[in-house]
């Protein structure tokens, strides 16, 4: 028999609320109770989300998702209006990483518990895989200039290039592309 993870436990201050949270947000089967848990089933093993006494120490939980399921947990996210990073320092808001060649982002369930959804394990892209950030300023390589709009669900920028120049980006639907060609700063367009 192989080694697998049968269950871990999640504290939480109310416990229905916080499991309601993590089948809701990420598109799993609604929980059970089993004695004095609320059992969320994610794949093979549970998160038995169990009251809490006192003080709740964060944890920090990753799922693999497919790209599908990436784009519909992103899109309750941004229905309930919740912040999320692309990187677990909580550095990087409204942004997605592009780790390992897939899409990844974190965000917090009600008690703090850092929850990461990702669609490649890290690793999996073989050692040429850069981790490249899914900010538009390490996307594009630029440093930020101003912010055009801060609105959702498009946000576009104006990033100024280190060595001269500007580009145009956006962020759509938590994908973020350079739309725009950058100017050189003799005027000439540079495609």
């Amino acid at each position: 028999m192989s080694v697998t993870l049968n269950h871990t436990i999640v504290h939480a201050r109310d416990c229905a609320e916080t499991a309601a949270f993590l089948t809701e947000i990420l598109g799993l089967e609604p929980p059970r109770r089993l004695r004095h848990f609320t059992v969320v089933r994610v794949g093979e093993t549970s998160l038995d989300v169990l009251p809490a006494d006192g003080e709740i120490a964060q944890h920090h939980f990753a799922f693999l998702v497919s790209e599908p399921e990436v784009d519909a947990i992103f899109a309750r996210l941004r229905e309930r209006g919740l912040t999320w990073w692309a990187d677990p320092s909580r550095h990087e808001a409204g942004a997605i990483n592009r780790w390992g060649d897939g899409r990844g982002l974190y965000f917090d369930d009600p008690d703090g518990h850092l929850l990461e959804i990702l669609t490649r394990p890290y690793g999996s892209g073989g050692l040429g895989a850069e981790p490249a950030s899914g900010s538009l300023m390490q996307i594009a390589g630029l440093s930020p200039a101003r912010t055009l709009s801060a609105s959702f669900p498009v946000v576009a920028a104006l990033f100024r290039h280190p060595r001269g120049g500007a580009k145009a980006c956006t962020v759509a639907g938590g994908i973020a592309s350079c739309v725009a060609s950058s100017i050189r700063s003799t005027g000439e367009r540079e495609g």
